[in-house]
């Protein structure tokens, strides 16, 4: 029988009111020892905002054992003559019980912890498009059952104020989620909710 997944993941992703394709692409793998989730959104929105997003995924996919500063500088280089992104990138070490975390622009990441704590991260300014910057790289200690919550500019403020985020079913975030504001006419949205299980 396989082992069960370490992390429960929940996704909603809509493109902004009037447009097929959705600026923001992810990428999210989970292995024996580790786990990535990468949200990017392609400045502008439509066709080459989605390419521009979707060609930094193929890059992460191509360098998930590497740390989160890596994937950070080798998506960068790979944006030069393209429209640039804005991107998030969340990889959790189970043997270590330990995630990091980097974004830059408006790719957002909140923490809820067991003991119903939110802690929202401020992402590095700018976005990526060729030019060498630096990167902050969050670290911290994970906990049983500790929620994560990835989300594009499409997600507001007041959104994730709401009590639901505090639930810890990913499924049941994302669903009340779209009910209550998966309409969004000005941005493309995605909202990733993933829970993590420390193994028993």
């Amino acid at each position: 029988m396989a082992e069960e997944n370490r992390m429960d993941v929940s996704i909603f992703q809509k493109p902004k009111k009037g447009n097929y394709y959705c600026g923001d692409s992810y990428f999210i793998q989970e292995t024996e020892n580790d786990f990535i989730c990468a949200l990017a959104d392609g400045l502008g929105s439509g066709e080459f905002a989605k390419e521009s997003s979707q060609v930094v995924m193929d890059i992460i996919e191509e360098n998930i054992d590497a740390t989160v500063e890596h994937i950070m500088t080798k998506c960068n280089k790979v944006l030069i003559g393209k429209r640039g992104v804005v991107l998030g990138v969340l990889k959790i070490d189970f043997s270590l019980e330990r995630y990091s975390f980097s974004s830059i622009g408006n790719i957002g990441v909140m923490t809820i912890s067991e003991k119903y704590e939110k802690k929202r991260n401020i992402p590095n300014a700018g976005y990526l498009g060729g030019l060498s910057r630096p990167f902050k790289v969050l670290r911290d200690k994970l906990v049983d059952d500790m929620v994560f919550i990835m989300f594009s500019d499409g997600v507001s403020s007041k959104a994730l104020s709401e009590k639901y985020f505090l639930g810890n079913d990913v499924h049941q975030i994302t669903d009340t989620f779209s009910a209550i504001h998966g309409s969004n006419e000005h941005d493309d949205t995605t909202l990733i909710a993933m829970k993590y299980r420390a193994s028993k």
